[in-house]
């Protein structure tokens, strides 16, 4: 008589253990992973954000003109227009690229849509760069603000130096303004 082989594979039991943990660890971090990516837009927002106020300072030494950051609230979310001329000259059009009326040359538009679920907020319209020292006129504080309460705060100095800092401590790498 031959000797029964030891069984080889799984059992259907064990397969179906080996599948309900997966589920369970996999319904734990989908949630994980939606705050990690809002947190990951958020910082994205911000970063972009500072690296265009950089930007528009220096395009307007570039340029030697006059060169503005406007911000826009929409129903759609949020925009800012980097831009020469006058903080009126230009707005965001829920597109691409921004319309300018006059003398005003868009430089460069930004579009936050509201289902990113980042949107901007400021304590002023439009702040200037000017082409001869680079100062900003005047000094301003967006807001940054992500969907669970995070918020990043950009602060614009008189030297158009950009600070970044979180007003609740809810972004790590962030100092708390």
């Amino acid at each position: 008589m031959k000797a029964a082989r030891p069984q080889r594979g799984v059992t259907w039991i064990e397969t179906c253990v080996a599948l309900a943990i997966l589920g369970v660890t996999s319904s734990a971090a989908v949630p994980a992973m939606g705050n990690l990516m809002d947190a990951r837009r958020l910082e994205g927002t911000a970063v972009q954000f500072a690296t265009d106020v950089h930007f528009a300072r220096s395009e307007a030494v570039a340029r030697n003109l006059p060169v503005r950051v406007s911000l826009f609230g929409t129903a759609q979310g949020s925009c800012y227009v980097v831009h020469t001329g006058a903080s009126g000259q230009c707005q965001c059009t829920g597109s691409t690229s921004a319309t300018c009326a006059g003398q005003a040359r868009e430089i460069k538009s930004v579009e936050l849509p509201a289902s990113q679920g980042v949107t901007l907020a400021a304590n002023t319209a439009s702040v200037l760069f000017d082409p001869l020292h680079g100062t900003s006129s005047p000094t301003a504080t967006i807001r940054i603000l992500g969907r669970q309460g995070r918020a990043i705060h950009q602060v614009i100095n008189v030297m158009g130096r950009v600070r970044s800092c979180t007003p609740t401590g809810g972004v790590p790498g962030y100092p708390v303004c």
